[in-house]
């Protein structure tokens, strides 16, 4: 389906255009890249077109990330380089940024006053240590270590006032009365914790076309221990692992237009791949953007992702989210009670400018490594496969970045990250129906590949998919579901010599 915009789309067209409420205000959408001149669009156009040539690698294929690829050995630190292209200004900045990610911070009141101020409730002490080497978390294997995963809780609208309040982009739901917008495990000395999740499998096989069985587990999620009472009985639980932080600045920098174009609610074109772009307001100003951060792409930019982060995992207050105490609720008067950390010689919030700008920096930094084997027979063997059992439908292999971006070393960069960055229903297998914002129980922003063949090396498992439930890329393929269920079954059909090579072409990403 091509989307033909006006240069300002009436929020009554758009909204019937995607299937989202109109605001009171017009939402200006670009008709087209606004940043190119003709000869710029022509070769935009032509670089990122859909390959149909499997017998080498494309040009440039190799530097997944643009110019800001990095080339470091790989290892488990790999994840954590800067964009190569960044200048040396900016080489401190990102140090500094760094510094702050890993900090941990401590309770209230210490003698380390740049460091107090969390919880009183909280999922974790750093941002390090949800996303360990700047990776992709994992739920709780064996032991109790659930640091790199958390459940976010949510309500449902209640009445048409509340409803409202979503239809306008106010909020993206409502949070349990008692026990907030995520459960917490852990809290400061003096305070109880919230509770603890529990996770019960069960083993499901699946028959492949060949016969092969491969066994999926399938989670069932609950809460125990609750110390203030009991949950909401329409509250919903959605699991979250962490997800990998490279090449966030670039995906930032793709301009709202090549998001937009492939956006098709209503499945006109009748491929079954219903795509429909998250529209939310920025945490800061209120204006209303494009979501591409988060597994629900409920944030718009990387700042409203770590503001989100710090407020939510750690309790750490900022100038985005000014709240001392995170995500304690009205009810638990306990963790109210309880000191916080801003320092008026400081700043007005625990965690003021310019942390805030740092982490930010440092977050839309991290360098997307250089592919591996691209030239390997059986990776282009795969990635033919990929391409032909209709992955890309979603998983859009290629953009060319704004020359608007804000960063200099983020414009105009051929990128690879593998996704649509739009919402697409997943099924009842992987829904956990529960709203954030204009996404329902069964959508999800389609996660971006780049990286993901690097995750046992720098991770140190192979949990994937928003809960970790898959133990491997196979079983996360199977797991697909609802616009993707054709092309789960055409790898389900493949022949094992075709899965392998579709499997070592991911290997490669």
């Amino acid at each position: 389906m091509t989307i033909r915009y006006s240069r300002t789309l009436p929020l009554a067209a758009l909204a019937a255009l995607f299937g989202f409420a109109a605001l009171a205000q017009d939402w200006p959408l670009p008709k087209t890249r606004d940043d190119l001149d003709a000869k710029d669009k022509a070769r935009v156009e032509k670089v990122t077109e859909p390959t149909d040539d499997f017998s080498k690698a494309e040009r440039f294929e190799t530097m997944q990330g643009g110019a800001a690829t990095t080339r470091a050995t790989v290892n488990r630190d790999v994840f954590s380089k800067s964009s190569a292209n960044i200048t040396f200004a900016e080489e401190e900045t990102f140090k500094l940024g760094n510094a702050l990610f890993r900090k941990f911070w401590v309770s209230s009141p210490s003698s380390t006053q740049a460091s107090d101020g969390l919880g009183p409730l909280f999922n974790a002490r750093s941002c390090q240590s949800c996303h360990l080497k700047d990776g992709r978390g994992h739920p709780p294997e064996g032991d109790s270590d659930a640091t790199s995963m958390f459940l976010r809780l949510a309500r449902p609208a209640r009445t048409p006032e509340e409803q409202a309040r979503i239809d306008s982009y106010e909020t993206i739901n409502f949070p349990d009365e008692v026990y907030g917008g995520q459960f917490q495990d852990f809290a400061v000395p003096g305070l109880s914790a919230e509770g603890h999740m529990k996770i019960d499998y069960t083993e499901k096989p699946v028959t492949l076309g060949d016969g092969t069985v491969v066994s999926l587990r399938e989670p069932t999620y609950s809460v125990t221990d609750l110390a203030y009472g009991p949950m909401g009985e329409d509250t919903t639980l959605s699991p979250r692992i962490a997800n990998q932080m490279i090449g966030m600045g670039l995906i930032q920098a793709i301009h709202p237009a090549d998001i937009l174009s492939q956006a098709d609610p209503d499945d006109g074109d009748g491929d079954g791949i219903s795509g429909r772009p998250a529209i939310v307001s920025d945490h800061r100003t209120g204006e209303i953007k494009l979501g591409r951060f988060g597994w629900k792409a409920q944030n718009a930019s990387v700042r409203d992702q770590s503001s989100g982060a710090f407020s939510g995992d750690i309790g750490i207050s900022s100038p985005d989210a000014p709240n001392h105490w995170g995500d304690c609720s009205e009810t638990e008067a306990d963790c109210l009670a309880m000191p916080h950390g801003a320092q008026v010689r400081l700043g007005e919030t625990e965690a003021p400018d310019p942390v805030m700008e740092l982490v930010t920096f440092y977050s839309e930094n991290l360098a997307v490594p250089a592919r591996r084997d691209v030239d390997d027979p059986e990776v282009l063997r795969g990635k033919q496969v990929f391409y032909e059992a209709g992955c890309t439908s979603c998983h859009t292999p290629k953009y060319v970045t704004s020359r608007d971006a804000e960063n200099p070393a983020h414009r105009f960069q051929l990128i690879w990250p593998y996704s649509d960055f739009l919402l697409h229903d997943m099924g009842e297998g992987l829904a956990d129906h529960q709203q954030v914002g204009v996404a329902d129980g069964y959508e999800w922003r389609t996660a971006p590949l780049w990286g993901t063949g690097l995750t046992e090396v720098v991770s140190g498992h192979s949990f994937f998919l928003h809960d970790g439930r898959a133990r491997n890329r196979t079983e996360a393929i199977l797991w697909h579901g609802g616009e993707a269920e054709e092309a789960r079954d055409n790898f389900a059909n493949a022949s094992k010599e075709d899965r392998d090579a579709l499997i070592k072409f991911l290997e490669s990403l």
